[in-house]
């Protein structure tokens, strides 16, 4: 049994926020950027992360609220693009060497994908957190409570991202599999 202490969850860049990620990409396709999910992820973790290179009493401050989770998912939307295409061009690279073509995306940059990506992202990590995150005041500056906070046993949390990023890569490889043969099929 894994156990998971709530003071040790503070890790910024926690892989777990890519779980969600990974299953709303294989049921958006290329409608959602997963790429912007995660460089949304990496945005909204950076205060926490100054607050533990400064000792901060407050590791989820103001980047933790949603209405911050909608300006910081416009902005990563924004740099996306010119951040995210030296990582994409590797990562197809990488999937050529290995003669895995197939899952090959186009590195067409569109509004809507971006936005959704982004924003989820931002959004879901103010709502994960909020499940598990005592300092974190998800509606400020309306309200300072966190009605979320233990909703759920962090077990729970962390098995459901897991799970969610495991279906969601598994998803979106047969997907793209199946697009693959279907297209071989059409050249025939």
């Amino acid at each position: 049994m894994i156990h998971i202490d709530a003071e040790q969850s503070c890790m910024p860049f926690t892989p777990l926020h890519l779980g969600p990620g990974m299953a709303l990409k294989a049921g958006l396709g290329e409608r959602f950027s997963l790429l912007a999910f995660g460089l949304a992820q990496v945005a909204m973790d950076l205060e926490p992360l100054m607050g533990l290179l400064t000792d901060a009493p407050i590791l989820h401050g103001i980047t933790h609220t949603y209405l911050a989770a909608l300006v910081i998912g416009l902005m990563v939307a924004v740099i996306t693009p010119p951040l995210g295409r030296p990582v994409l061009r590797r990562w197809h690279q990488e999937l050529r060497y290995y003669r895995l073509d197939w899952l090959v995306q186009s590195e067409r940059w569109t509004p809507a994908p971006l936005l959704l990506g982004a924003l989820s992202g931002t959004l879901s990590h103010v709502a994960l957190d909020s499940l598990m995150h005592a300092d974190l005041q998800p509606l400020a500056p309306w309200s300072a409570a966190n009605s979320w906070l233990g909703v759920i046993p962090l077990s729970a949390l962390f098995w459901g991202c897991v799970l969610s990023g495991g279906v969601g890569a598994l998803g979106w490889i047969v997907q793209r599999w199946a697009i693959q043969r279907h297209s071989s099929r059409a050249v025939k």
